[in-house]
């Protein structure tokens, strides 16, 4: 019998070949692959070449956008900061190279030296049913991204036999979740619009962001 993970593998093969990017590595939403972006700059990027200084303490973000958005940013160790911003498709985790894409996916939008978090959920754009993806180009973080995402452990390697030396999350893709995207992707247009942005309330205002 085939490994049905197979099928995550060739997901993430049809995003990198239809964004653009040179690596996808799916997640379970885009909440968490928001939240796995941030982790990597300060546990691996921020040592190995990207700001060659130690990682700031604060992410600032539009003030209107999804609630789980600093949600993610807090889990991930950083503080938030609330910016005045006017945004469509996506926007930067500054000072990061982080884009929240959730209202965008379509064919060549990859940006080099930069993670976009996509989102799969049945409202967006690929709409599957869940699921989330964080297209990149940078082989650090791709190593580090695809154990963080698997509660810590090496692809292909049983419990039993791994060498634990990272805390993960539990937070990767089902087999069933990537072969529906594949379908759904197949049948995606090549250009798709930006989805207009949910009424979302002003989360500055909220005091368990304070």
């Amino acid at each position: 019998m085939s490994n049905p993970f197979d099928v995550v593998r060739q997901f993430e093969a049809a995003l990198c070949e239809y964004t653009g990017s040179r690596y996808a590595v799916t997640t379970s939403s885009c909440t968490m692959a928001i939240l796995l972006a941030c982790a990597v700059h300060k546990q691996v990027l921020c040592a190995v070449g990207g700001f060659n200084r130690p990682p700031p303490d604060t992410i600032s973000i539009p003030k209107l956008t999804y609630v789980s958005v600093p949600m993610s940013i807090i889990h991930a160790g950083y503080k938030v900061e609330f910016r005045d911003e006017v945004w469509e498709g996506e926007y930067q985790l500054k000072p990061f190279n982080i884009l929240d894409s959730a209202r965008r996916f379509t064919s060549g939008m990859f940006v080099p030296n930069h993670m976009h978090c996509v989102s799969f959920h049945w409202q967006k754009i690929c709409g599957i049913q869940q699921g989330g993806a964080i297209l990149h180009d940078n082989p650090y973080a791709d190593k580090w991204l695809r154990r963080a995402r698997f509660d810590g452990r090496r692809e292909g390697v049983a419990p039993k036999n791994d060498d634990f030396d990272m805390i993960g999350w539990h937070c990767y893709m089902s087999p069933e979740i990537a072969a529906e995207g594949l379908v759904r992707l197949s049948f995606l247009p090549k250009h798709n619009a930006d989805l207009p942005n949910d009424p979302y309330p002003d989360l500055s205002t909220m005091r368990i962001f304070r």
